[in-house]
């Protein structure tokens, strides 16, 4: 069950994104991958705190529908908004800040590397 609720999901967020980018693809800015990141994580953050205020009760094939799926598939950021929050409220503010540095850094370093190997002559 929790394969398809999360197949399922990431195809509806998949969409979503897609739609939001259509909409938004004539700015010289990307305002599509923006609002897609910043309401992603208003929307999991307003999940998860009603969730650890008992306020609602997901089972988990629906947290891994909304989390894992439809999130998602909409922006991973979100996860990564909820992972640095969390340990910056659980652990440390440290832990989080390193987080956010090897997370934006590797990830950047990541798109370089792999743009000069893919971009390679023959």
């Amino acid at each position: 069950m929790s394969w398809l609720a999360v197949a399922v999901g990431g195809a509806l967020g998949s969409i979503a994104r897609h739609a939001v980018n259509q909409w938004t693809r004539n700015y010289l800015f990307p305002v599509g991958t923006v609002a897609v990141n910043v309401f992603g994580c208003l929307l999991i953050g307003l999940v998860a705190g009603l969730i650890a205020e008992r306020r609602i009760d997901l089972p988990v094939h629906w947290r891994q529908f909304v989390f894992t799926g439809l999130l998602g598939g909409f922006t991973t950021f979100s996860t990564f908004g909820l992972d640095t929050f969390t340990l910056a409220r659980t652990l440390s503010s440290r832990y989080a800040a390193l987080n956010v540095g090897l997370q934006v850094a590797g990830g950047l370093f990541a798109v370089w590397f792999g743009y000069r190997v893919g971009s390679m002559p023959h």
